[in-house]
């Protein structure tokens, strides 16, 4: 199956990704991965991608969209893939509706996980990171520290990211529903769109997921 993922930042979308990816036995393509591979194996678009990053400038539609084509002809997407965070916008869209085209393949859905503004604003600005392992997260709500401010794991430092805080949150949401959000009419009138609640345990948003897929599945055979 060939998807792209979107949602708010905070619905869990990149979870949700790791996780279908791995059920649907299709390579987890995510624009913030290709971009660290590129930059780290110093690929020429890489380079290019770094120039951008390292001036402060957002890098443009076509080096992303380069990327990710370079990525989808990999041995292991012939069978499909699983997009998360591309396209971000509608003239990315285009490009990989073009793209798709030119390679005889077609994109099967779009899954979009909805949750309301004021949960998502929690869900991020509640979250500590562990300043010796990133990979320790806790949440002021969700899963709190048995000591405030300390990582139960190691001991190290709890921190709020700087781009987690809630005025931050709010202006990439805003960012979200500007750019990102009209993709999702867009695919609308493709017939693509399956809107699943991202809300409840992460399991459960998996599920529902998987469900959503099926009944596209079944509709296209």
């Amino acid at each position: 199956m060939r998807i792209v993922l979107v949602g708010p930042p905070g619905a869990g979308k990149g979870t949700q990704a790791v996780r279908l990816a791995e059920k649907l036995a299709v390579p987890h393509i995510s624009t913030g991965d290709l971009f660290r591979a590129n930059i780290s194996r110093q690929t020429e678009l890489g380079k290019l991608a770094k120039s951008y990053m390292d001036a402060g400038n957002l890098v443009p539609d076509e080096v992303t969209i380069a990327m990710a084509k370079d990525r989808m002809e990999q041995p292991d997407a012939v069978n499909g893939f699983l997009l998360d965070g591309f396209p971000r916008n509608v003239a990315q869209a285009e490009a990989l509706d073009e793209l798709l085209r030119t390679e005889k393949m077609t994109l099967e859905a779009v899954l979009d996980l909805e949750a309301p503004e004021d949960e998502v604003v929690k869900r991020i600005a509640g979250r500590r990171i562990c300043r010796k392992d990133s990979s320790h997260v806790f949440h002021v709500a969700y899963n709190p520290p048995q000591q405030e401010g300390v990582c139960d794991i190691c001991g190290g430092e709890l921190y709020q990211r700087a781009d987690d805080s809630e005025d931050t949150v709010r202006t990439r949401l805003e960012v979200y529903h500007t750019q990102t959000e009209p993709i999702i009419d867009y695919y609308k009138s493709q017939g693509l769109v399956r809107t699943i609640s991202a809300m409840g345990p992460v399991d459960e948003v998996t599920e529902r997921a998987l469900e959503a897929l099926k009944s596209e599945q079944a509709e296209n055979h």
